[in-house]
């Protein structure tokens, strides 16, 4: 519960976010930056950390992130087993920084630039200015002006042209030992070229350490008839805060595709924003969060239909335990000229304890005439029946319980393409069950 000390030192930007001041002082840019990370700065001074009065915030708090002294992640080691084994192309970042040890991107095919945004503003500024800044808004939203503020080192991939990837793009982000509270900013923008191919999996994985601040923004661009797959894997630690952002521009004929999935931390946020801005383009959102204890989980979407004969199709699913809660918040936007907007939005989740809450908005907002959209949510617990069934055929309830949660949320994790990471997301998936078994599965 938010106490009025909590709501007071929130509504005092001057005095709750002063200190990211001097850490933003600390850190070189190019001189072409300098300006959009000061304005950056500015914003976040102005609009303050958001507060539960805030309709978008009404159901997070941010006050545990709000009353921790973050101090900026520093360049760190990892092991390097914590790697996927199979991802032939990644690039592995640790605390937020480029790890050339670990990383691995000389067999990308000729043309296809995979490397450090912080090397790329200067080597590449004239494929990064264009976009850097432009879709991720800092004027309305203080996490993604933070982000800009303290931007040091992320991601950039440049799919030039044509040019289809055919193995997955692992970018992988690891959290190294902190002693203290410390934040691990990443800045990632991906333009894929018209008639280009790319399939990406980003994956933010951290162990148990000090409190630690995963602030993420991803810039995508899809150029025409471009086809981007999207991939996001969140495992991190109990004592961990995860706030992601993602903003996609998409022109005509384009294709994209995205799957978050969350497993942890402690209290996550993730904002995800596509506008299909070219005739023709079309999205599938999909979301799978899986929590229990404490944990805190939020996904705010909302897909723009800026023109016609665009489609869209999002389903999210949750698994709440424990004390944990989820919120969805899903928005569909069709705009005047939208004609021949073909949309669905689902969101299903399942519920385990009676202490477990979900709070779901799904809405569409519809300004044309000639549309097909529909939307809806579900909460619900497991089927009595479908128990009665399954313990008729010898299943223990145990055993019962754990295949009907497996059943619900492996509709999500089958829709992944990549056989590699659909196949990892079993066996996790399997681990937060609570006979740690698959009954009535083969491996």
């Amino acid at each position: 519960m938010t106490t009025a000390n909590t709501i007071e030192t929130l509504e005092q930007p001057e005095t709750a976010t002063s200190r990211y001041g001097q850490l933003a002082d600390a850190i070189e840019s190019p001189e072409w930056v300098m300006p959009l990370r000061a304005h950056a700065l500015a914003r976040f001074h102005a609009l303050g950390y958001p507060t539960t009065r805030m309709e978008d915030w009404r159901n997070t708090s941010v006050a545990p992130v709000a009353q921790t002294a973050f101090a900026l992640a520093e360049p760190s080691r990892a092991d390097a087993t914590q790697l996927p084994a199979a991802a032939k192309h990644r690039l592995v970042l640790v605390n937020g920084f480029i790890s050339e040890s670990l990383s691995s991107t000389s067999g990308l095919p000729e043309g296809v630039i995979c490397m450090s945004l912080a090397q790329a503003l200067t080597k590449h500024r004239h494929l990064v200015e264009p976009h850097l800044g432009r879709y991720a808004d800092v004027e309305d939203h203080a996490f993604v002006a933070l982000n800009m503020a303290l931007m040091q080192d992320g991601v950039f991939l440049h799919l030039p042209d044509g040019v289809v990837v055919t193995e997955p793009i692992h970018l992988v982000f690891l959290s190294g030992k902190s002693g203290n509270p410390a934040i691990a900013n990443i800045r990632n923008l991906i333009v894929a070229g018209a008639s280009s191919q790319a399939r990406i999996v980003e994956r933010y994985e951290g162990g148990s350490e000090a409190s630690r601040l995963t602030l993420a923004v991803t810039e995508v661009v899809s150029e025409p008839n471009s086809v981007v797959e999207l991939y996001k894997l969140q495992i991190e630690s109990d004592d961990a805060f995860h706030f992601s952002t993602l903003r996609v521009d998409q022109q005509r004929d384009s294709r994209f595709t995205t799957s978050s999935i969350s497993f942890g931390a402690a209290l996550t946020r993730n904002d995800i924003s596509i506008r299909l801005g070219g005739e023709g383009s079309g999205c599938v959102l999909d979301g799978l969060y899986v929590v229990g204890g404490t944990q805190h989980v939020d996904h705010h979407t909302q897909i723009d239909h800026a023109e016609p004969h665009c489609d869209s199709v999002e389903l999210y699913k949750g698994v709440l335990d424990g004390r944990s809660r989820g919120v969805f918040d899903g928005r569909i936007i069709v705009r005047k000229d939208a004609q021949k907007t073909n949309s669905a939005q689902t969101n299903n989740n399942l519920i385990l304890s009676e202490f477990a809450t979900i709070d779901t908005k799904p809405q569409l907002e519809i300004h044309a005439d000639d549309v097909k959209c529909t939307h809806g949510s579900t909460i619900g617990q497991l089927d009595e029946d479908a128990m009665f069934y399954l313990r008729s055929r010898g299943i223990s309830v145990e055993d019962a319980r754990n295949l009907m949660i497996y059943a619900f949320a492996s509709e999500v994790v089958q829709r992944i393409r990549v056989k590699e990471l659909r196949e990892e997301l079993e066996a996790t998936l399997l681990e937060k069950l609570p006979g740690r078994e698959r009954p009535g599965v083969s491996p």
